[in-house]
């Protein structure tokens, strides 16, 4: 299997998801160890972000009107995904896809959050 790469023109540096529940979803993004806060730009909506190394994640609400992003998958590294998806199983019991297992990538699960999209996690 071939992966392409970045040529170092490009870097994902923001990723937006849409939840009908902002608080149950900063609570399930929370147990995956994202550090959320409220934020609002402007005469924007109210919404949580949080900035990694990565980029900038953030939650905004879904409402009429706006385009949904239920479909996307969005992968994080985490310390531990077993410790992660224990958490999240008791809180969120339909949330795992797929379990956590060792593979090419190094161990990794499939969740779904509260509104439907699929998180990657992998184990740094």
């Amino acid at each position: 299997q071939t992966q392409a790469s970045f040529d170092g023109s490009a870097e994902l540096q923001l990723v937006v998801l849409r939840s009908k529940d902002l608080d149950c979803s900063a609570a399930f993004y929370r147990l995956l160890g994202l550090d959320l806060t409220r934020h609002r730009h402007g005469e924007g909506p109210e919404h949580w972000s949080t900035v990694g190394r990565s980029g900038i994640f953030e939650i905004y609400p879904f409402t009429t009107g706006s385009l949904s992003t239920q479909g996307t998958r969005v992968g994080f590294r985490v310390a531990s995904v077993d410790e992660v998806v224990s958490k999240l199983k008791n809180l969120y019991p339909t949330s795992v896809l797929s379990a956590p297992r060792d593979s090419e990538w190094g161990r990794r699960a499939v969740l779904m959050d509260p509104d439907g999209h699929k998180i990657e996690l992998t184990e740094i």
